[in-house]
């Protein structure tokens, strides 16, 4: 038992100073931000999410023995999330800054209040139990909210949004975290590192894939050469077709119509030839 403590607290210490590196990861994104004095091309659901998570683990480690690894960590956490939500909603938009304010709202306040009142009347072994699937799940999500970017960077075959030094610690964090949860037998805290793990490799392997070709750009025509050109185009066809196309009719009885007058036009133009050449005739005669 003393062996799988001293590992556990071992691999919980590599845990917390990976995890310290996780946190402070997006610190070069947040820079960017500020020179630029705009957050566009940048979401805030990552860190509302992990935020949350964290909330949640401190929530789970205090009804835990044993788990002041994850207090540590976990409360670190929620200070520098809590940062970089406020950064981001300084320099956010109009539309992002309430987007950002309805997640924080929905998970942080919300979120968080109905998992504490719901889990508080249950017995201590019950509420640590459902409490851990709560955990495992969002955190769970947070390995995922990076994911978000993918489609972006397969898309624009660029990863300019996609911080890499984020999904390496993440990485590096879910090996960790995977043995103290495996060696203290807690599969709340292993299983979703697996799933961390994977994600991470997914991440910076298509950070490797796109980190040297260039962003693709699709250039929209102007609008007013589009128009231009939309013109030019209309009037060359309405003039093709006003020289050369019969409009046809649609309904059967339309069609009989028009074929009906086109013969008759026929042969009223059949007749006068044949009046003419009779009259040519008697002349001659």
């Amino acid at each position: 038992m003393a062996f799988h403590f001293t590992w556990a607290f071992a691999f919980g210490i590599l845990g917390n100073l990976v995890s310290f590196g996780v946190s402070l990861a997006p610190l070069p994104t947040f820079y960017q931000i500020y020179k630029k004095k705009t957050s566009e091309g940048f979401q805030s659901i990552p860190y509302v999410v992990s935020l949350f998570s964290a909330m949640l683990w401190i929530y789970y480690a205090l009804l835990k023995k044993d788990a002041i690894l994850l207090i540590t960590i976990n409360t670190f956490c929620v200070f520098i999330r809590t940062f970089y939500i406020f950064t981001y909603f300084y320099y956010a938009p109009k539309k992002e800054r309430i987007v950002t304010v309805k997640l924080v709202l929905l998970f942080n306040v919300f979120g968080f209040g109905v998992v504490c009142l719901s889990t508080l009347f249950l017995a201590k072994g019950l509420r640590l139990r459902v409490l851990g699937y709560i955990c495992m799940g969002f955190a769970l999500s947070v390995f995922a909210a990076p994911l978000c970017i993918v489609r972006k960077v397969i898309k624009t075959k660029s990863v300019e949004f996609m911080p890499f030094y984020l999904s390496l610690f993440l990485t590096l964090g879910a090996v960790r975290w995977f043995f103290y949860g495996l060696l203290l037998k807690d599969l709340n805290i292993a299983i979703p590192n697996v799933l961390g793990f994977l994600f991470g490799i997914l991440q910076m392997i298509l950070y490797a894939i796109y980190r040297k070709k260039p962003k693709q750009v699709v250039e929209e025509p102007k609008i007013a050469e589009h128009i231009l050109d939309m013109v030019k185009l209309s009037t060359m066809v309405v003039g093709s077709e006003l020289s050369t196309v019969v409009p046809q009719p649609t309904t059967d009885d339309n069609n009989g119509g028009i074929v009906e007058a086109q013969k008759v036009k026929k042969e009223g133009s059949n007749t006068e030839e044949t009046k003419k050449q009779n009259m040519k005739g008697s002349n001659q005669v």
